[in-house]
């Protein structure tokens, strides 16, 4: 600024407003209670106890659910935490308008899906509930308010909501600030309690500045200042994105080269380590199994694929197009190998299923590969047994199509549903019984692993949940029929002592072991077994 009265002038009061701005915020409002919006209010309302911290959910049994003994996510550690901070300086409330009224700093924590219809349908982010949520916000707030897109969401879309969220469309002007939350499903509370670092984006601007500097206060009461990174606003939309995408893609290339070992006996795993120990490659994302799912990783790339496509960039389309068809293709031979082991035929088999959460230490299934792998299976005629020691049995319900065509489900140890509920799956299930003849396969859900077990004819490991590596295969093999096969999607189990006991150990990237009693055809026959890789498609809507 130049050394003029006036400037100077402004600079002191810009400074003081900054100042001003710098003290922590007394309310801080979340709009959205799902899993990101949930873990961050809870880790505020424990690290700023001086802060209140409103939480809204347009779902009133989503807040119900944070206010009784079982919070609706699972996060190891978390459900302590709730309950040290809950009706102390942390509420869950389903009045919209008071938390909009009452925080000074509200983030916004809500879905961006895939459009399912319409221009874009399969790749073109919806963003309609967070024009919603702006409007809500524009009309009921009466002060100038911090809004802090919390989510992922597609680049520009600060844009959309500073336009709703300044006069003529509000009352007042409210700044609108991106910080994506890049904490992982499973180790939510770790990343946020100690996160490697916080981006910020902000307008170029001074409330832009001082708005920042509101978050920013926040942070630095449990955060070093030296953590947190502040860019413009675009930048910080689309460097979210772009982390999800690369990690994607170290998945999916980590899965490529694991058919390639399958067929040049090499060990994946070793693979992996050899590599991973190279400073500029790193050891993280790069253990081979089903793929990636969840909410984020698949969504993300589908909106990077349009974007890039929308921009007329082809060829940087294609590019991201083929880590998610690395993903599909490896979830659809790692299934083909399981009907091909079992005699070309899983038809009335049962099939022990352990795991259908997309990871361990959450009850996440969203885009889970469990799911195509079950639905593969049961296409086949399978009868599988599925254990999960977190996800609930009617979300694997709902997964698999209960309702719409399967049958003889066991509900195991489950509460009973309400009449109402339960006359509403007898509807369901009769109108898709007159349109489909219902399938021969059979799926029961179990409360306890060898109960899955008892009887199978191969058990199928889909999530890495450490409790599966403690498992008695001693006495899971005595309950098996012969001869036992282990397929292991996740390179999680002990295979050496599997096959000492007498399993038939199958896992993604690793060659089939001699059977030193066979004789010299042994070999021979364990080629044949192992599936065609350039003939295997990506069946499906990603066929674009």
């Amino acid at each position: 600024l130049k050394s003029t009265p006036a400037a100077l002038a402004h600079a002191v009061l810009f400074a003081a407003r900054l100042i001003r701005m710098a003290v922590p915020p007394t309310c801080i409002g979340v709009i959205g209670a799902g899993h990101v919006g949930g873990s961050t209010a809870v880790m505020i309302a424990m690290k700023c106890p001086s802060t209140r911290v409103l939480v809204y959910d347009s779902n009133p049994r989503q807040i119900a659910a944070w206010n009784s003994d079982t919070p609706p996510i699972y996060e190891p550690g978390l459900k302590t935490v709730v309950e040290k901070s809950r009706n102390n300086n942390l509420f869950f409330v389903n009045d919209m308008a008071r938390v909009i009224r009452e925080a000074e700093l509200i983030f916004v924590a809500v879905n961006t899906p895939i459009k399912t219809a319409g221009i874009g349908a399969g790749e073109a982010p919806d963003v309609r509930f967070w024009e919603v949520n702006a409007r809500h916000i524009a009309s009921l707030a009466d002060s100038p308010k911090v809004v802090v897109e919390r989510s992922t969401v597609p680049v520009r879309t600060s844009g959309i909501m500073a336009k709703i969220l300044r006069p003529p469309c509000a009352k007042v002007r409210h700044e609108v600030i991106s910080n994506p939350a890049f904490f992982s499903a499973g180790t939510a509370m770790i990343d946020l309690a100690s996160p490697e670092s916080t981006l910020i984006g902000h307008a170029k601007t001074e409330a832009g500045r001082a708005a920042a500097a509101a978050l920013i206060s926040v942070y630095t009461q449990w955060i070093p200042l030296d953590k947190i990174r502040t860019s413009d606003v675009w930048s910080t939309e689309l460097a979210k994105l772009t982390a999800n995408a690369f990690l994607a893609q170290r998945i999916s290339s980590i899965n490529a080269i694991s058919a390639l070992c399958e067929v040049t006996e090499a060990d994946v795993t070793e693979v992996s380590r050899a590599i991973g120990t190279d400073s500029r490659i790193g050891p993280k994302f790069l253990k081979a199994g089903l793929g990636f799912g969840g909410a984020c990783y698949p969504t993300h790339l589908r909106n990077l694929v349009y974007l890039c496509r929308h921009f007329d960039l082809p060829e940087v389309a294609e590019y991201w197009l083929g880590v998610l068809k690395m993903n599909e293709w490896q979830r659809e031979r790692f299934t083909e190998h399981i009907v091909r082991t079992l005699f070309n035929t899983v038809a009335g088999k049962k099939i022990a299923i352990l795991g259908f959460a997309y990871k361990k230490d959450t009850a996440d299934i969203r885009d889970t590969p469990a799911r195509a792998v079950c639905r593969r299976l049961i296409d086949e005629g399978a009868e599988l047994a599925i254990y999960d020691p977190r996800v609930p049995r009617t979300h694997i319900e709902a997964a698999l199509g209960v309702g719409a065509g399967m049958h003889d489900v066991s509900k195991g140890d489950a509460p009973p549903e309400s009449p109402g509920v339960e006359r509403a799956r007898e509807m369901a299930a009769a109108d898709a019984s007159a349109a489909f003849p219902p399938p021969s396969a059979k799926l029961s859900i179990e409360q306890d692993p060898y109960m899955a077990c008892a009887g199978a004819h191969a058990l199928v490991v889909l999530t890495e949940w450490d409790e599966f590596k403690a498992l008695e295969y001693v006495r899971i093999h005595a309950m098996m029929k012969r001869p036992c096969f282990v397929f292991d999607g996740r390179c999680l189990l002990d295979h050496d002592r599997l096959r000492a006991i007498g399993f038939q150990v199958y896992s993604i990237g690793k060659a089939l072991p001699l059977d030193p009693t066979a004789g010299a055809s042994a070999d021979w026959s364990r080629r044949q077994s192992l599936p065609d890789i350039r003939k295997l498609a990506v069946p499906g809507p990603l066929d674009y």
